[in-house]
């Protein structure tokens, strides 16, 4: 009951404007100043450093840095031609060049609200003056941030493994199928909806091999980069977040001496914008540890456990339930926020059930970070529709039909484990 007011006391201070950080904070230490608490209070500062003291965490700002390097390395322009040439002749030409984008960036950038924003910065006049509504370009242009978060390296995906003492590497490798079912996913839906509105093709033919064979040459760093991190993973290489710092080298390799595109000043441009996004990130975590110590020491993932297990009588029964609360929780918070408070509490639920929690992590992620697309506090809704200019109403049309294709690739998920379970179990065992 005391862990359930603090959590509540939590929220209710996000939804009056305190910043996340503070208020799992407060909410934190609160508990430690309770009269019915007999723990000391110098735990909270304690927890607060541990929670920094982890080797896989090394992975997440070094993932980070690792985005910004590559925008400015010259790989992006690069991947949007390619995705150009392979999607350009469809209805609707450019929003599908813009899924694919997403799906090649889902290895660059690791970022669903990266990547939203990056695309409208790049796409998003383009597609309007083309005669694509604002509503729909913004639509579009965000949703293809979700493969992002499922293709890696996901920072979402690494916080998760880090969380819930899951194989980050396992995560990686799974999150490939499930990314490219949303690609196909949306892909359709922005064809099917091209069609009926007369959004015209930007290129008159599908591309010929030899032209397709070119653009890849001129994208074949940024192409290789996830391959070589998931072969490396798989054979033991290196480690998730020795992953990262072989990334950075890369990336710097690739800017610097191969494109001739990245100096001084890019990098340190690229540290300036790496520093703010891993500060608030960091902060986020530094005070989660403390929450999720008070939920440890309360027991509250055996009780939910043992409740649920007397409520639910199939994993899919559960996982369903749980969905539905990922994307209501989503909507009203940032996915890393949700990943940070719920995964420890939910983790061992789920195992007790008997669901994989590589599955439930892929299915966390997709929903968690969807909730962020929509209103009423999407991150990526927000980022978006302020680049376009784009009306929220508008935008919350538009975005309907493409929900509905992301259901339908997460009820398969959820039906259908194999989805996310069949390559890390032919590839890891």
């Amino acid at each position: 009951m005391t862990t359930a007011l603090l959590l509540g006391l939590g929220l209710l201070l996000m939804a009056i404007g305190m910043p996340v950080a503070f208020a799992i904070g407060i909410a934190g230490f609160l508990y430690f100043l309770m009269p019915e608490t007999f723990l000391p209070v110098n735990i909270g500062p304690q927890r607060i450093v541990s929670a920094t003291q982890s080797f896989p965490l090394l992975a997440v700002p070094l993932f980070i840095f690792i985005g910004h390097l590559m925008n400015a390395s010259g790989i992006t322009p690069r991947l949007l031609r390619l995705s150009t040439l392979l999607a350009g002749w469809m209805s609707g030409g450019l929003a599908q060049a813009s899924l694919v984008l997403s799906t090649l960036m889902g290895g660059v950038s690791g970022s669903a609200v990266a990547d939203a924003a990056m695309q409208s910065r790049v796409l998003g006049q383009g597609m309007i003056k083309g005669g694509y509504t604002p509503g729909f370009a913004g639509a579009v242009l965000s949703i293809g941030g979700l493969i992002t978060a499922t293709i890696p390296p996901s920072i979402g995906l690494i916080l998760y493994g880090y969380l819930g003492e899951v194989s980050i590497g396992r995560l990686f490798i799974a999150g490939v199928v499930p990314g490219v079912l949303l690609m196909i996913a949306l892909m359709i839906t922005t064809s099917i909806m091209a069609k009926k509105r007369g959004y015209v093709p930007v290129q008159e033919r599908p591309p010929r091999f030899r032209e397709v064979l070119s653009a890849a040459r001129g994208s074949i760093w940024a192409l290789l980069f996830p391959v070589w991190l998931l072969v490396g993973i798989r054979y033991g290489l290196f480690t998730p977040s020795e992953a990262g710092a072989f990334a950075v080298v890369y990336a710097l390799v690739v800017g610097c001496l191969i494109h001739r595109e990245m100096g001084v000043k890019q990098i340190i441009e690229a540290m300036r914008a790496s520093v703010l996004d891993i500060g608030m990130i960091m902060l986020i975590i530094m005070f989660s540890g403390v929450i999720g110590y008070v939920v440890s020491f309360e027991r509250v993932p055996q009780t939910i456990a043992e409740l649920t297990l007397g409520v639910f009588a199939s994993p899919t029964a559960l996982l369903l339930t749980l969905a539905v609360l990922l994307i209501f929780l989503g909507m009203l918070l940032e996915a890393t926020v949700v990943v940070m408070l719920l995964t420890p509490i939910l983790v061992p639920v789920i195992e007790a059930a008997g669901v994989d929690p590589v599955h439930f992590g892929l299915l966390m992620m997709t929903l968690v970070t969807f909730g962020g697309m929509t209103p009423p506090v999407g991150i990526s809704m927000y980022t978006v529709c302020g680049i376009l200019r784009c009306p929220f109403t508008a935008y919350s049309r538009e975005i309907v039909p493409f929900a509905i294709a992301v259901f339908v690739v997460v009820l398969g998920i959820i039906l259908f484990p194999e989805i996310v379970l069949f390559l890390p179990n032919y590839l890891m065992g």
